[in-house]
């Protein structure tokens, strides 16, 4: 088995994780033919198969699944140790993966970048965008260093690290800006606009109008806060955003903004790494220039007084 190099297990771990030679062989950026080659001698060293080649996919043996674990495995710990190499000398310096939520990416991360570049230059941050519980899976597995998440994740591998809370605020027609702001209660008889499943921020939102069990019959869903606050400018229902997305999302859209009732929902914005990543001290660094990002640029402020001028 000392044949085995960590190319194999490199190529075959974006295999076991895309599910697709393609796919895969774009991740690692070399060919389909190169990858598909390395997966088959890799194969004949192990003298066992551990892929089932189908015309559109693939499937893995139960020996691909086990080795899948065990590739992922060593190829993070192999990352930690240049990790640790990299700690001892310019802690904020070269390739750091950074997931960042929907929700949060388009808001906050322009400004974070920006203020890391300025402060580390040697840092080549690599940012990638997904939903809560696949930045949780790719920090586990490796794929990612560090996410910026709602919290708790309450993942007992990883480390959280809070920086800031924010409120959820009420996006409806421009028409209604004169009415009353609805509080909890009255917002389960509305036509309530969501996003899809998979979003946190779409669980939060629920459970602030005690929905959680029971989804309301007029219940719409979108793919982005942008299609959400467009569809209520359109008149066909009501919303909640994050507060920092309010200047940018409600700009160029027929509505109103106002803040809801107290006790008013709020998420815990932070970022969250492995324990076990010896960069900690680095992302911790990085969670403090994050916090200040988001209070320099917080997005535009819901007035007191409960509607957006």
């Amino acid at each position: 088995m000392t044949d085995i190099s960590m190319r194999h297990l490199r190529y075959f771990e974006a295999l076991a994780q895309h599910g697709h030679f393609g796919r895969a062989a774009e991740a690692c950026a070399i060919s389909q033919p190169a990858l598909s080659l390395q997966v088959k001698e890799l194969e004949e060293i192990l003298g066992a198969p551990l892929v089932e080649r189908g015309p559109r996919q693939i499937r893995l043996t139960r020996l691909g699944e086990d080795f899948a674990a065990r590739a992922r495995h060593i190829l993070r710990a192999v990352e930690e140790l240049g990790d640790l190499a990299r700690a001892s000398h310019s802690p904020l310096a070269g390739r750091v993966r950074i997931g960042v939520i929907p929700t949060v990416a388009p808001y906050l991360l322009p400004a974070v970048m920006q203020r890391l570049g300025e402060r580390f230059p040697g840092l080549d941050l690599r940012p990638r965008e997904a939903v809560t519980q696949r930045l949780v899976d790719d920090l586990i597995d490796g794929r990612l260093d560090t996410a910026l998440v709602a919290l708790p994740v309450s993942e007992p591998s990883l480390s959280e690290h809070a920086l800031f809370e924010e409120e959820f605020v009420l996006v409806r027609p421009a028409s209604e800006a004169a009415l009353p702001v609805p509080n909890s209660e009255t917002l389960r008889t509305m036509r309530l606009l969501l996003l899809q499943e998979g979003h946190c921020f779409r669980e939060q939102a629920l459970s602030f109008c005690n929905l959680s069990s029971q989804l309301p019959r007029d219940l719409m869903e979108g793919s982005s806060l942008t299609t959400l606050v467009q569809m209520v400018g359109a008149g066909i229902g009501v919303t909640l955003i994050p507060q920092m997305a309010v200047g940018i999302e409600t700009r160029s859209a027929a509505v109103a903004v106002a803040r809801l009732a107290t006790p008013r929902p709020t998420r815990t914005i932070g970022m969250v790494w492995r324990r076990t990543n010896p960069l900690a001290a680095s992302f911790e660094r990085m969670a403090e220039i994050v916090r200040e990002a988001a209070m320099a640029e917080p997005g535009t402020p819901v007035p007191p007084n409960g509607a957006l001028g």
